[in-house]
């Protein structure tokens, strides 16, 4: 954990103007909690709205990471899920465009996805009016160590060093079982009994939100299915009682952009990720041939990678890839990512295979890989080798892991 009490002493006499946080349809406006205690640790302290003019040392990240981004946009397909869903010839199309897609870098936009514009706004407007609270509220939803739910500033209950430039707010979200869905509120529940029943709209919209993805998440499962000769039923079917996570994550404006990392370089953990973008503000960045491409925001697209829990599925033939998020000096940028995985217990290993290919990883759960990476280990780029290396397996042996610490986790 960082003690960040220098930098809070020497900014104690700062003054900065009180933040106002408006009406909305999404939050209450809640006053900061005046028996709130402070502490040393930037988990309680740490509010990235105020404005310095330099970033704590704790924030910069080494140039070999930070490195100066290119221009270059990523060539990423845009895949008609509705189409794919409606007929052969649709279908044909978009199993092609994920194929050449995720045997490459793994990342693509999805357009026909069924998620309404209105419900991704007041998701992503809900996102914003959190934000926006006295820090002393959020806290309220802190997550605990070890767990990947809760509020968190720039991970710094997790590491002490190459911290990101955001702030993150994570639930859960576990599938419905088939003809259950309207009869499940976890998330509602998850809002209301750690902030009151103020913020139960708020809870609404992400119940309704994460639902939506859920669907789009199956379809997209259907494709790839497809894409790998499986037919449409093999992953969808696997991931009907899934269990995922949704996070909503805010950059603030960072006085020295150059310097540090919104989120750092990582490959997700989780089998797939749904990522939207707000506005017009980019910041994801994804590692090809050597040089930082972006993916920019589209109007009415989500950005969709493949993670470490598909690539293990896929025996390594959809790649799970490295991509980072950058941040601005006069923009703020929000994003919501929702990271797909199966049920807790369930095996992951590759489809039987009448020709089968040499096992690249151990079989695992997700509750194995989940607990490695948010007690052991920070996701990077050799997640998985790491991984099959605490699993320790007699069969098995996972390439030498990178000399250092790793380098970051998060999802942009």
């Amino acid at each position: 954990m960082v003690d960040l009490s220098n930098f809070l002493e020497a900014n104690a006499a700062m003054s900065f103007p009180a933040m106002e946080v408006a009406r909305s349809p999404h939050l209450p406006c809640v006053p900061v909690d005046a028996n709130a205690t402070d502490s040393n640790s930037a988990t309680d302290v740490l509010d990235l709205w105020r404005q310095q003019k330099q970033i704590p040392a704790p924030f910069v990240w080494p140039h070999a990471d930070a490195r100066p981004s290119s221009m270059l946009e990523l060539d990423v397909p845009v895949v008609d899920i509705g189409a794919a869903l409606h007929s052969a010839a649709g279908m044909g199309r978009a199993a092609a465009q994920v194929a050449e897609a995720c045997a490459s870098h793994g990342f693509f936009q999805v357009a026909g996805h069924g998620v309404d514009l209105a419900l991704a706004r007041a998701a992503l407007d809900g996102a914003a009016d959190f934000f926006r609270l006295p820090l002393a509220t959020k806290q309220r939803v802190r997550r605990s160590p070890g767990t990947g739910e809760g509020y968190a500033s720039a991970h710094a209950d997790r590491f002490a060093a190459k911290l990101p430039w955001k702030e993150t707010l994570s639930f859960s979200h576990n599938h419905d079982d088939v003809g259950a869905r309207g009869n499940s509120h976890v998330v509602v529940d998850y809002f209301t009994s750690a902030l009151g029943d103020d913020f139960k709209h708020l809870g609404e919209v992400y119940q309704e939100y994460c639902e939506a993805m859920e669907e789009a998440s199956l379809a997209i499962m259907e494709v790839l299915g497809v894409s790998l000769g499986l037919g449409r039923g093999y992953y969808r079917d696997y991931f009907a009682d899934g269990s995922s996570i949704m996070r909503c994550n805010n950059y603030p404006r960072c006085p020295e952009p150059d310097r540090t990392l919104g989120t750092g370089p990582h490959c997700d953990p989780s089998a797939l990720t749904i990522l939207l973008q707000d506005g017009d503000v980019d910041g994801l960045q994804v590692l090809v041939d050597g040089a930082w491409r972006f993916v920019r925001p589209k109007t009415g697209e989500l950005v969709v990678n493949i993670g470490d829990t598909f690539m293990a599925l896929s025996n390594g033939r959809y790649k799970s890839c490295l991509h980072r998020a950058v941040v601005h000096r006069e923009k703020e940028r929000r994003s919501l990512a929702y990271f797909l995985s199966p049920r807790e217990d369930r095996v992951v290993r590759p489809p039987p295979s009448p020709a089968p290919a040499p096992r690249l990883y151990p079989d695992f759960t997700w509750a194995e890989l989940m607990r490695f990476t948010q007690r052991h280990y920070r996701a990077d780029s050799r997640t998985l080798d790491a991984f099959a290396r605490w699993l320790d397996p007699p069969s098995f042996s996972a390439a030498p892991l990178p000399n250092g610490p790793a380098q970051a986790q998060g999802t942009v």
